[in-house]
């Protein structure tokens, strides 16, 4: 059935909330086709292959740029496609030279409600916009879940592609850009570079939890993945440009213009293929046949990719995997942000059963506390924001009134350098927070995060993140999974922290025998090296363990171009002249161990 956009905007509310009573198919065309532009000279690409260089035409007009269809084919994508949209909406390209190609199906979120909403408010800026909705069935024979390919699914999925590629060329489009919903482009400029690139087939390289990504380096004869020695060095960078490969997906730019994709198809496939059933592979082998080069460009941060689950894993797998993906770019940059013309689900946010969290910031570090905000808004966790001590604020003067002295005889044991003033800073900002905790086990009792980072089990403090110094493995807790008895440990990234562990490290009196606060813990619980060191606490009993794989990780470590450590750069704590102009101790490497267990391991297998 064909309906125009206006005609289905007449709908009452009613009728458009009950998805269940449409017709099972919707083909609408949206908006009214432009009539085209008497003899319009389009935008040409200097230093191209095929001839499409500069010229043509008459001095003194400006060209305009070409035309781009955008093909979105989303399933149960609601975790995703807020910020798929409000990347769309943010390329710096002109939306009147932008055509949507939409095709959603089988979904059992709210995927479909999501794509109304935004073409409703969208559709005016867009050049054309085709919309097809399938709303039954919700689900593909003999599939096990929404996550699982069937060889129907995979052809439906084939058809798509090729309905939006067919769409283009009667379009007239000078460009096809597919791309998943599940991959984010954060950088608006992408679509202006990869049309720049004069390329038939490229991609931008999307960054993502690990060393997936959108592209193979190598394919066997069979069609199946081949390890290359490229792709590790062009996944991270260490060679820089765009090279030529066999298959990119997820996200890629066809030039409809260029001698040999007017054969490209993603269905039926090549009467000579033999290569497994995957629309993507099935189109890796079309521009193989016809002699189509395929590029990926990393020159830039492009975006990003979620990395897929398996197919008996759930929607809620995911999205959990998504969130992840949202917090690598809050890091690594640019964010994503989610279309303002979209309603999104409300957050419940909470304190995961603990009495506080606590997140630790300078108030000189705005980023910083703007970034971990965000970061714990996306995790649906309600901290108390803390103002840390200022080391670099306070003068030796100061420090002697607050009570602090140095622990006899420390030193770093890298550097050699005394205690430095961010040291200090540091060890208060942790022990105001214990002082808090203690107090408020004279009132009610109750357990407490520290957010710089389940409810404790007779424990006294866990460690949520942490650099395990030494290699060993560490005895795992009995019958308790994914936590081990905490070895000796620098960091104090998030720790879990009783009244009772509280009560324990005020008690020790730890001001008047300062070190930093990472080597004191480890003391206290009676795991530290250094014999002189623990002589001066007489009770290190507290119990402390670690969860494993960990939770918490730094953002950068020493070398990494944004490293900056307030701790590390200061001045030595009682004397206001003497710097540390300090690049990082061998405490701020990351460590040899720092990944293990990670829970998104970077294993041979990323890749694929």
């Amino acid at each position: 059935m064909l309906s125009s956009w206006r005609e289905m905007q007449a709908l009452n509310a009613k009728e458009l909330s009950s998805w269940a009573a449409r017709e099972q198919r919707l083909d609408q065309r949206l908006l009214a086709r432009p009539p085209a532009p008497k003899a319009a000279p389009r935008q040409q690409q200097c230093g191209s292959e095929d001839g499409l260089g500069e010229g043509g035409s008459p001095a003194g007009q400006q060209q305009e740029l070409p035309t781009v269809v955008i093909a979105i084919l989303a399933r149960n994508s609601e975790h995703s496609l807020p910020y798929w949209l409000g990347a769309l909406e943010r390329l710096d390209y002109p939306k009147e030279r932008i055509s949507i190609w939409c095709a959603t199906d089988h979904n059992i979120d709210n995927t479909t409600e999501i794509l109304w909403e935004w073409l409703t408010a969208m559709e005016k800026h867009y050049r054309y916009i085709e919309w097809k909705s399938v709303e039954e069935p919700s689900s593909y024979p003999d599939e096990l879940g929404p996550k699982h390919w069937t060889d129907e699914r995979y052809e439906h999925v084939m058809k798509l592609k090729q309905q939006a590629l067919s769409f283009a060329r009667a379009e007239g489009a000078d460009y096809l850009l597919l791309t998943d919903t599940d991959s984010i482009l954060t950088n608006n400029q992408t679509l202006t570079f990869l049309i720049s690139q004069n390329k038939s087939v490229i991609a931008p390289m999307l960054d993502s939890q690990t060393y997936y990504s959108n592209f193979w380096c190598g394919i066997t004869p069979q069609g199946y993945y081949r390890r290359t020695a490229d792709y590790f060095p062009t996944k991270n960078r260490q060679r820089m440009g765009c090279f030529a490969v066999p298959m990119v997906y997820a996200t890629f730019l066809l030039d409809l213009r260029r001698e040999g994709t007017s054969e490209l198809a993603f269905h039926p496939p090549h009467p000579n293929y033999t290569w497994p059933f995957d629309d993507i592979i099935v189109f890796a082998y079309s521009c193989q046949a016809v002699g189509v080069q395929i590029y990926v460009c990393n020159q830039e941060r492009f975006g990003y990719i979620n990395v897929p689950v398996k197919s008996h894993q759930t929607l809620e797998d995911e999205h959990i995997n998504f969130v992840h993906l949202i917090l690598e770019a809050l890091v690594d940059g640019p964010p994503m942000y989610p279309s303002e013309h979209v309603s999104l689900s409300p957050k419940h946010l909470g304190k995961m059963g603990f009495d506080e969290i606590f997140l630790i910031n300078l108030v000189r570090r705005p980023d910083r506390r703007q970034r971990m905000l965000s970061s714990l808004y996306e995790l649906e966790i309600d901290p108390l924001v803390v103002d840390a001590v200022d080391g670099s604020a306070l003068n030796s003067s100061d420090i002697k009134i607050l009570g602090v002295d140095l622990l006899p005889g420390y030193y770093d044991p890298f550097s050699g350098r005394t205690l430095t003033k961010g040291e200090v800073g540091c060890f208060l900002s942790h022990y105001y927070i214990w002082k808090e905790a203690k107090e408020e086990n004279k009132r009610e009792g109750g357990d407490y995060t520290n957010a710089e980072g389940a409810r404790g089990t007779g424990h006294c403090s866990d460690y949520l993140g942490r650099k395990q110094v030494n290699s060993e493995d560490e005895e795992p807790v009995e019958d308790v999974r994914n936590l081990v008895v905490a070895e000796y440990s620098y960091w104090t990234l998030a720790y879990i922290i009783s009244q009772r562990g509280a009560q324990k490290l005020i008690a020790a009196e730890p001001l008047s025998k300062m070190l930093p606060v990472d080597e004191f813990l480890p003391i206290m619980y009676d795991k530290h090296p250094n014999e002189d060191y623990k002589q001066h606490f007489a009770n290190r009993d507290l119990l402390v363990y670690s969860v494993h794989p960990l939770l918490v990780y730094p953002t950068h470590y020493t070398g990494d171009s944004k490293w900056l450590s307030d701790t590390e750069t200061s001045t030595i704590w009682d004397d206001d002249s003497k710097k540390t102009d300090w690049s990082g101790s061998q405490k701020t490497l990351k460590g040899s161990r720092s990944n293990a267990g990670h829970s998104f391991r970077s294993t041979s297998r990323d890749e694929l």
